[in-house]
């Protein structure tokens, strides 16, 4: 039985929870429509002998940053002014006078500067997303970039070698949230988590357990510098010695020492992994796959990957070693793959599992790993490019540090040394939601700074807390509605809307019509990170909006619009939630 079976032997009453969501067609956002009416108005001006050429390339379409410019801008004039030989200001009066708007989103045009185009765009243009928001529900936003494409996400993928501390926390809600994300926008996405359960660590952790449980029954011990220390290595040894059947010889000192220590670094491992898989599920985490990197030995997958690049030239013998030729695939140098003592480094099962990974139908295989793991990308990036995969079909997440503040002072977090704060402590003191929306609050390649005192705030100050707010705060709206003004939902989903025309209503209105372009950036750039800060932004504009207007009381229609309206806010807060696997509390 291999150590994998063993494992979920173990753990097989534990659950593992599959975020599937379906997704549709995309939506076509505005800069859709504007990016169209431009092109088919310069075709026309071309046509009408009013440009020079027709060959325009990609027409790009921006937001304004102030509302003096309008809504979006083009630099279509400026980009084109040197194949169409004409000053951009002409350019820009052609385009404008063959501009058709067939859907009347456009309120007026104006030419600024040395030629950009602004449009301003009608309010009642914007009513047709608060409907397709009522319409699709949960599947607002969802744009089908994956096309049914198979991806694996391997994130996490710690040794089991001591408990998850808060930096592993942020590299599983990143790839957590970035498989959530892909899933929505139509990839066929499964989670893994590699277990490292081979090698020298792992003996380590035995030789630790091993020492302890000496050390415990008063025995004299030398504890080597690079060994596991912490409480959590006693607690196992004393489980150990615990669980003994011979409590007055204990089994493990009947061994030889090699073989004792191997058999504390197996259960040793299998407790600590046990523990891993409970914190994870604290956080909302759960995997399609645990994959033992002992079974690609047991299986001999190792042998065969070194046998293969052989034959293939992709590796040599040299100094009693062999070598992979990564240098000829972009890394800085070749790198060994066989020890001159015959035994194989982590590289070589790296390469043995990456092709596995392909070879079991995925097209796309994305590992999510710690900053300090940022040397490893470019030789693994080398093998997969060796194995003859495209360089679109692998890429590499590093998660950056996180500083837990406590009292204002750093935490340490040695695993060896064992003075760290454990992921399940955070959660434990700040909860899922807030642990997992603070984790997403900056770039995963920027370090974070996790205030401890501001995850556990009421206040808007806590940015998981100013959105949750929001979408208990219309949940109270609703249902004050139907209870105080006899407002159904079907009442609401019939409003016209026509009374929408206050600018924080448009403004809500737009920060509702750009979810499904930042989702699709999520999608592409692989930022989860961007679903949070819109949450955010669309949070700061309801609040902006509910301290200057009434949404119940007054005029019918209007309370009907304004109720339409920020049920519509409410859904996409709830679905923005739902993908970072945080909740949305009817009260607050």
């Amino acid at each position: 039985m291999t150590f994998i079976d063993i494992f979920y032997e173990a753990v097989r009453f534990v659950g593992t929870k599959k975020y599937v969501l379906t997704h549709s067609s995309a939506t076509e956002t505005m800069k859709d429509k504007l990016q169209e009416i431009v092109t088919n108005a310069a075709l026309s001006a071309f046509a009408a002998g009013k440009l020079n050429s027709g060959e325009f390339g990609v027409v790009s379409i921006e937001e304004t940053k102030t509302a003096d410019h309008g809504d979006y801008a083009t630099n279509f004039a400026l980009a084109g002014a040197s194949a169409q030989k004409m000053p951009p200001r002409k350019i820009a009066e052609a385009i404008i006078e063959h501009v058709v708007d067939p859907d009347g989103i456009i309120e007026n045009i104006q030419i600024a500067g040395p030629g950009f185009v602004n449009f301003f765009i009608s309010p009642p243009a914007w009513h047709p997303v608060i409907r397709e928001v009522h319409e699709k529900e949960g599947l607002y936003g969802a744009v089908n970039i994956g096309q049914g494409r198979k991806v694996q996400v391997e994130f996490v993928s710690a040794n089991p070698t001591g408990p998850l501390h808060v930096g592993h926390g942020r590299g599983a809600v990143t790839g957590d949230v970035l498989a959530s994300i892909l899933n929505f926008c139509g990839f066929v996405t499964d989670r893994e988590y590699y277990i490292n359960d081979a090698g020298r660590q792992i003996r380590t952790l035995g030789l630790s357990v091993y020492l302890r449980c000496r050390e415990l029954t008063g025995q004299s011990v030398e504890f080597p510098e690079d060994a596991y220390r912490g409480e959590y290595i006693y607690e196992i040894a004393r489980e150990i010695l615990a669980e003994s059947q011979d409590p007055g010889n204990d089994t493990i000192f009947k061994m030889d020492e090699d073989e004792a220590i191997a058999s504390c670094a197996r259960l040793a491992a299998q407790r600590i992994l046990y523990g891993i898989r409970e914190d994870l599920g604290q956080m909302g985490i759960g995997f399609d796959n645990w994959f033992s990197e002992q079974s690609l030995y047991d299986s001999g997958k190792v042998d065969d990957t070194i046998r293969m690049l052989k034959e293939k030239n992709l590796a040599y013998e040299a100094d009693r070693a062999t070598w992979f030729r990564s240098s000829d695939f972009g890394d800085e140098k070749d790198r060994v793959i066989v020890r001159g003592n015959g035994v194989t480094t982590y590289f070589a099962s790296d390469i043995a599992y990456h092709l596995d990974k392909y070879e079991r139908g995925y097209e796309r295989v994305i590992d999510v790993w710690g900053a300090d793991h940022h040397g490893y990308v470019a030789r693994l990036g080398a093998a997969v490019s060796a194995l003859g995969f495209a360089p679109g079909q692998f890429r590499v997440v590093l998660a950056h540090l996180v500083n837990l503040v406590r009292g204002g002072q750093p935490v340490s977090m040695s695993t060896r040394a064992g003075q760290f704060v454990t992921l399940r402590e955070v959660i434990d003191e700040v909860g899922k939601d807030a642990a997992r929306f603070i984790f997403l609050t900056r770039h995963h390649e920027s370090p974070l700074d996790f205030d401890l005192e501001l995850a556990k705030k009421k206040t808007n100050d806590n940015p998981v807390y100013y959105v949750q707010y929001v979408y208990a705060r219309i949940s109270s709206i609703l249902k004050k509605a139907g209870s105080e003004h006899g407002i159904s939902a079907s009442d609401i989903a019939d409003a016209n809307l026509s009374m929408l025309t206050e600018p924080e209503e448009i403004q809500l209105m737009k920060q509702i019509a750009r979810y499904p372009e930042t989702m699709a950036g999520a999608a592409e750039m692989m930022e989860p990170h961007r679903i949070a800060y819109y949450l955010m932004d669309l949070a700061s504009a309801f609040h902006a909006y509910y301290n200057k207007h009434r949404v119940l009381g007054g005029e019918l229609q209007l309370c009907r619009d304004r109720l339409c309206l920020v049920t519509a806010v409410r859904r996409v807060i709830g679905n923005g939630l739902t993908l970072l696997g945080v909740e949305s509390p009817e009260t607050m």
